[in-house]
């Protein structure tokens, strides 16, 4: 059974950082493609970051300079950390792994992150 456990979420305020952590289960961690998506209310999921085994990252441009992603294959994490929160970053953030060679994606529950000006 796959298992994707975000945490970290909560209230910060504007400029303030938080750490979001996703624990993986029940995949070849190895064999993913990890990222992170959001969604905020009344707008579609779109991706924040990815990170691909081999440590190559891409980010959204919204992320990119704030955010970062990284991940630990050894104890099947991935993490996102934010700095310089906006309260455009409000969203429910999901973690995602997606296995290019089966083409099959999972998803975590997701973690509310909301940011006040």
């Amino acid at each position: 059974q796959v298992q994707l456990v975000e945490s970290g979420g909560g209230l910060v305020q504007a400029e303030e950082s938080l750490r979001l952590s996703c624990a993986a289960s029940g995949i070849i961690f190895s064999l993913n493609i990890m990222e992170w998506y959001r969604q905020a209310p009344g707008k579609q999921r779109e991706l924040v970051a990815g990170i691909t085994s081999g440590g190559i990252t891409n980010y959204a441009e919204s992320a990119k300079g704030r955010f970062t992603i990284s991940r630990d294959n050894a104890k099947n994490t991935v993490d996102l950390q934010m700095n310089s929160l906006k309260p455009d970053d409000t969203a429910v953030y999901y973690c995602s792994a997606y296995m290019p060679s089966s083409k099959r994606r999972y998803w975590g529950q997701g973690t509310q992150v909301t940011v006040s000006s």
